[in-house]
């Protein structure tokens, strides 16, 4: 015990100090501890805690924009004086674009077999892949996990150079099996191939992740070119017509786990998804993520899931899905399931516990719809899901929730026809308490002006967005009586609500809120007044 009946950090256990340095960042236990006591030096160069070594240091300035660079100072510090005593230990290894060659030029690594690539370019991704002789090495003869994060470029065309990349990587790893390709949260970087090209292949691959742009990329990575993968999890930006050059009907015995996810809608479910499962003959494990149109068809439910994929998949034992079926209003003389009877079809084991809920959408509310939630020409919607909900993103929720607790989700977005009450916002920050991100789309005023409730807490939200949102909306999250928001970094708002909330920026309940943020988007040109910038002083 130290003087005066206080405890000390000297005074604690091992186990309970080692429990603490896993829980911060290991940057900065190498720069602060290392050498100060001997029990520490014990701790922090057990072989089980720097065997995985992160030399990363994340500084986010907005939701799309994220330093994970180290400051020079440290990273001086720990090259010279720390990875020489550990290198021989390290199994894997997490670098960033700026200080990636100072680390592996300072010392041998002969236990490293998995990298991970963080925040790189795509130009200087492969210029490191091209030149860099100690990575090509590495690469080359050690390593066999590799992982792959490439900064969005929301602005610019499709670069060649990811496919590019991606087939030297292919060519370069000759011991290569889990590769992960641009499938970081937050990113938005799909990849699409050369179909012509028959230089993307590996006889080592049997675990691949990657986001894609085509259902034709899709196919083509599994044509054979791929002979050991057994996992593929892929993202597809978008499912539509296929050039039709890809055969699509081969059986594919060693694929054990498949996982497809794609947002926007699609009318192609039953032409090209389906027939693509119906080859997974050995299936283990399948996700999907989905949302369907689908014309003189009911929705889909757990009989035709049954016979259209899993009585193909004999082996399968988990299944994990989130479905939305979109009815278009070509649909005549059909009698469409209630929900009722969406809940009876899911009896299978293979199942599990579902959640249902079916939207029925009037002239009325389809007037007042959202193009993205809800395209004009649809009568109504079904949305089914695995319990518990095991995906990060929640589409379409409305004022028909129920509430529940939705762990994964950090990205949600919310539309309807009546409006969002201050309640209701309580339910949701209650049921998915890791929310990261909000989009909310809807026109209708509140009614509930009063908001005499307890205050709301959204604790982890960094993104609002209200582009589509009536400007009560603004008030209910940009008013400190309202809402707090202690990590909001970017908004997403029309002028005029911005103004009106405000109080053409003078309002001191919102003040507090808005002095956070780091990015503000409008989308409409506007002459930013005298005091805008003292409103805003991060931006």
């Amino acid at each position: 015990m130290s003087n005066n009946n206080q405890y000390n950090i000297l005074d604690l256990s091992n186990e309970i100090l080692f429990i603490i340095f896993n829980k911060l960042n290991t940057i900065d236990v190498l720069y602060s501890l290392v050498d100060i006591t001997q029990q520490f030096n014990q701790l922090v160069f057990d072989p089980f805690y720097i065997r995985n070594l992160n030399m990363t240091s994340l500084t986010m300035k907005s939701f799309y924009d994220r330093i994970y660079s180290i400051d020079n100072q440290v990273l001086d510090r720990i090259c010279k004086n720390i990875l020489p005593r550990i290198s021989h230990q390290i199994n894997e290894l997490i670098l960033e674009q700026y200080s990636m060659e100072r680390v592996l030029h300072t010392n041998n690594y002969p236990q490293l077999y998995s990298v991970t690539l963080m925040d790189f370019s795509d130009e200087a991704l492969f210029n490191y892949l091209t030149n860099n002789t100690i990575l090509r090495k590495l690469l080359n003869e050690q390593i066999t996990c590799l992982t792959i994060d490439v900064k969005n470029k929301p602005t610019e065309p499709f670069s060649e150079t990811l496919w590019v990349t991606f087939t030297l990587i292919l060519s370069l790893c000759k011991e290569l099996n889990k590769l992960s390709f641009c499938q970081f949260d937050n990113r938005s970087t799909f990849c699409t191939f050369d179909l012509s090209s028959t230089n993307f292949k590996s006889s080592t691959l049997t675990e691949l992740k990657i986001n894609v742009e085509t259902f034709d990329d899709c196919l083509s990575l599994l044509d054979g070119r791929f002979n050991c993968l057994s996992t593929l999890i892929i993202n597809i930006e978008i499912i539509s017509c296929t050039s039709g050059t890809i055969d699509n009907t081969k059986k594919l015995p060693k694929l054990k786990h498949f996982s497809l996810i794609s947002y926007p809608h699609t009318f192609l479910y039953d032409n090209l998804i389906i027939p693509l499962l119906q080859r997974m003959i050995n299936l283990e494990e399948l996700i999907l993520h989905l949302s369907i149109i689908r014309s003189n068809k009911n929705y889909i439910d757990g009989i035709q899931l049954y016979d259209d994929i899993l009585i193909y998949m004999p082996r399968l034992n988990k299944f994990t899905f989130n479905i939305y079926t979109n009815v278009d209003k070509k649909n005549v003389g059909i009698v469409f399931s209630s929900n009722e009877d969406i809940q009876r079809s899911f009896k299978r084991k293979e199942y599990g516990s579902v959640a249902s809920h079916i939207e029925i959408f009037t002239r009325e509310n389809q007037d007042k719809c959202h193009n993205y939630s809800l395209p004009y020409e649809f009568k109504s919607r079904c949305h089914i899901y695995s319990l518990p909900h095991q995906f990060r993103t929640y589409h379409f929720l409305n004022n028909s929730f129920q509430g529940g607790i939705f762990v994964n989700v950090q990205s949600l977005v919310m539309t309807d026809f009546s409006p969002f009450e201050h309640n209701f916002f309580k339910i949701i920050s209650q049921s998915f308490p890791l929310l990261k991100k909000m989009d909310i789309m809807n026109k209708e005023p509140q009614k509930d002006k009063q908001k005499s409730l307890s205050l709301i807490k959204f604790s982890y939200l960094i993104y609002l967005d209200l582009q589509s949102a009536h400007a009560d909306y603004a008030e209910q999250f940009l008013v400190d009586k309202y809402c707090h928001l202690p990590c909001l970094l970017n908004l997403n708002i029309h002028y005029e609500s911005l103004v009106l909330v405000t109080n053409n920026f003078t309002n001191d309940a919102t003040r507090l809120t808005c002095s956070k943020l780091t990015s503000l988007r409008i989308n409409e040109p506007f002459v930013p007044p005298k005091n805008f910038y003292q409103y805003f002083p991060l931006l």
